[in-house]
């Protein structure tokens, strides 16, 4: 193991090089002006992964963006891992919020700031150097190995099933690791053993059959956009508890666990209350609260809006305050 580390101590600079030109592919899934950086990313993750000392490395074609697949199977009688991460990254928009370029990896105090930075370039990147590690130090890892990279994480996977349905055979393992999610703090490595499912909707709500001037019909037409805020504000009572009727009876809940196991929110301090915006923060106390932090279901409003016609989003603040538009849009996260 000392020759290992020692071997990543020597090639820091290196890694930090290639690291950068990993991010700075635009790998942006969503975006179809981004295909031929997808394309190229898939390239740079399959060069490395032979680059790094693993075998059968092949890029499968999709109805999306590739995944990529290798493997090594030099460890007989060992068991076998099959990897999972993502190369594509989220849209950066708006520039104007970065302080420095998302493509071009930064480094600013002890952090390196890129879209992909952390999810999942960096987390792939970190996996496949220290491959490399063991196979330039000795020349063979302690199990065997197989690694699925795909392109259409951040827009849901959508050809994932299928490509592991068709390739059963190729992807057999003794044991799945995801490397996406996040370590609890700073210093504190953690193992990720489940994350919540995914309810998303979008919810129309429809008022007259044209948009309406607020200084004729303000009073006595009921807005829609005021109609669907009335509906989300009911959706919690004042402890934050979800009233939908026979919701919590959909919930599975885990075992009850110390709060040293599930990582209770209450009185927490630390990194996840500075996300919201303070230094400390004591959780709700709810008539049927959750088990911990991140346990329980979860209802959520990711965005609202007016629209003159249904599925025509506009800015909800428009240029002209008298109009009252016909419909209100939002979108509800159950997780």
């Amino acid at each position: 193991m000392q020759e290992i580390t020692s071997f990543v101590d020597a090639n820091k600079d290196r890694y930090l090089s290639e690291l950068k030109d990993f991010i700075a592919i635009p790998s942006v899934s969503s975006q179809k002006n981004h295909e031929p950086d997808m394309r190229r990313c898939a390239q740079w993750v399959a060069d490395h992964m032979r680059t790094v000392g693993m075998q059968n490395v092949q890029i499968f074609e999709t109805k999306g963006h590739p995944v990529v697949f290798s493997e090594w199977m030099g460890a007989p009688g060992k068991p076998t891992v099959l990897f999972y991460g993502h190369y594509d990254v989220q849209p950066v928009d708006p520039l104007n919020l970065w302080t420095s370029p998302p493509f071009e990896a930064t480094i600013r105090g002890d952090n390196l700031y890129a879209r992909g930075s952390a999810d999942d370039k960096g987390q792939v990147f970190i996996h496949l150097k220290a491959i490399e590690a063991y196979m330039k130090n000795g020349g063979a890892l302690p199990v065997n190995l197989k690694m699925i990279i795909e392109g259409e994480e951040e827009v849901g996977s959508e050809n994932l099933d299928n490509f592991v349905k068709g390739h059963k055979d190729l992807l057999k393992a003794d044991l799945v690791l995801i490397s996406d999610s996040s370590m609890f703090a700073k210093g504190v490595p953690s193992v990720c053993y489940g994350l919540r499912g995914l309810a998303y909707m979008e919810v129309e709500v429809t008022g007259p059959n044209r948009d309406l001037h607020s200084g004729s019909f303000g009073g006595s037409v009921h807005n829609p956009i005021q109609a669907l805020s009335e509906m989300i504000a009911s959706l919690h009572d004042k402890n934050g508890k979800i009233t939908i009727p026979g919701f919590y009876k959909m919930s599975v809940l885990l075992p009850n666990r110390s709060a040293a196991h599930s990582g209770s929110s209450r009185g927490m301090t630390g990194p996840i209350p500075r996300i919201w915006g303070s230094d400390s923060c004591t959780a709700k106390k709810a008539s049927r609260p959750s088990r911990g932090c991140g346990r329980g279901r979860r209802l959520s409003v990711m965005g609202s809006g007016a629209a003159t016609r249904a599925k025509e989003q506009k800015r909800f603040f428009h240029r002209r305050p008298s109009q009252r538009f016909r419909c209100g849009l939002s979108r509800i996260r159950i997780r």
